[in-house]
């Protein structure tokens, strides 16, 4: 079992940047492949963005592309979301996850076995 912790989510203006990071205890992240999710209140948690354990392979949600990167830093054993142009329908919880599988598998939130406790992104006008 990995422990995933979130951090770097805060208050930002519209049109502002914020980079969140994942981190793990306990174990490596270089076997897992990772996701950035998202939960507004009232909304269901969304995909946002996830990278192959390799970091050879990324994708993104539609309401992202090009305004948020998502990465992996190995010797750091922590991914990143480096997230532009903020909007304030940003506005959310952001959750990192891992999913064990051999094969990357994608967005889909059920792949995903270990999650963070989240981090408030907010964006204000």
């Amino acid at each position: 079992q990995v422990q995933l912790v979130e951090s770097g989510g805060g208050l930002v203006q519209a049109g502002g940047s914020l980079r969140l990071s994942c981190t793990a205890s306990r174990r490596t992240l270089n076997m897992y492949h990772m996701g950035w999710f998202r939960q507004a209140p009232g909304k269901e948690r969304e995909f946002v963005a996830t990278i192959s354990s390799s970091g050879s392979l990324t994708d993104y949600a539609e309401f992202v592309k090009g305004r948020f990167t998502i990465s992996r830093d190995t010797a750091k054993n922590t991914m990143y979301l480096q997230m532009n142009n903020l909007k304030l329908e940003d506005t959310a919880v952001y959750y990192c996850a891992a999913d064990p599988n051999i094969f990357y598998r994608g967005r889909s939130l059920t792949y995903y076995e270990e999650w963070g406790q989240g981090t408030q992104v907010t964006v204000s006008s």
